[in-house]
């Protein structure tokens, strides 16, 4: 993957198009129920339409800005931002699952970052450096609390300015990724910068969507982390930050009470806060 040459809706629109279009997923979907999934989203659609008495312009707006969303390369943002929570929420009931809360997986995951020691600093820039440093700490286990042998704890976030490596320009390759390989229990420490709230990309078709109707494009701090042990489920999730902005009102709308971290300031300069991780067994 090669890093857009300017931080536009456009051009992380297409690096994110560009990442998913080579991953080609597929799904063991039978004609039975693909037919019936889009029987109800027609219907769905129908409904709608007699339910707001919808316009020809209107349809045709709504046509335009859908060729739009193709051409700019943001299908994956948008659905991420609008979609993807009820995909997650219908998934983690589905599996009955008893362990660390999931959410959203996002747009900008690349598979791959390069392994670190469960003690660790994550790669950086020098501008990165000068940020608040947060330190990371926890374990990962089992839903009765035994140290997982084997676990990772994979983590990418923005940096302070909302860019996210790979997808914005002048950005390390691996800037702020890393797959953090635990210790025998299970424990890491990590130390990374406090991200803050950023904006999705609005200044392409998703940005005009939510003009539209008068919304905003800004998603709370907060961290991605993907969870891995031996024999446990994989947990893809994100932590947030307490009192932090747009906590309460995220455009992707993907925080959960219990998602939500507690920095505390140390005397070096530093924040730190614990959080564990509780992986259930394989289905």
């Amino acid at each position: 993957m090669t890093s857009t040459e300017t931080a536009t809706a456009h051009a992380s629109g297409n690096a994110a198009t560009d990442k998913f279009k080579s991953e080609r997923v597929s799904a063991d979907t039978s004609k039975e129920r693909a037919a019936a999934i889009y029987r109800d989203v027609l219907a769905a659609f129908g409904e709608i339409i007699h339910k707001h008495r919808v316009t020809y312009d209107e349809y045709r707006v709504v046509k335009q800005w859908i060729i739009d969303v193709g051409e700019y390369g943001e299908v994956p943002l948008w659905l991420d931002v609008f979609v993807e929570h009820e995909i997650e929420d219908v998934n983690y009931s589905r599996n009955a699952l008893a362990g660390t809360k999931g959410s959203i997986e996002g747009p900008y995951y690349v598979a791959n970052a390069p392994e670190l020691p469960s003690t660790c600093t994550m790669p950086m820039t020098e501008k990165d450096a000068e940020a608040t440093p947060l330190v990371f700490s926890g374990q990962v286990t089992d839903l009765a609390g035994n140290g997982l042998a084997g676990a990772t704890v994979e983590l990418w976030h923005a940096d302070e300015d909302g860019f996210y490596s790979q997808f914005a320009p002048n950005l390390p390759e691996w800037n702020l990724r890393g797959t953090i390989v635990c210790d025998d229990e299970g424990r890491y420490e990590i130390t990374t910068l406090q991200p803050a709230p950023y904006q999705i990309p609005h200044d392409g078709p998703t940005g005009w969507f939510i003009e539209s109707f008068g919304g905003h494009p800004w998603r709370p701090a907060h961290l991605h982390l993907m969870v891995k042990a031996p024999g446990k489920q994989t947990i893809t999730t994100q932590l947030y930050f307490a009192g932090g902005q747009w906590l309460e009102n995220d455009v992707a709308t993907a925080t959960k009470p219990e998602l939500i971290l507690d920095p505390k300031a140390g005397d070096d300069g530093k924040n730190y806060v614990t959080y564990n991780f509780a992986l259930d067994p394989e289905a």
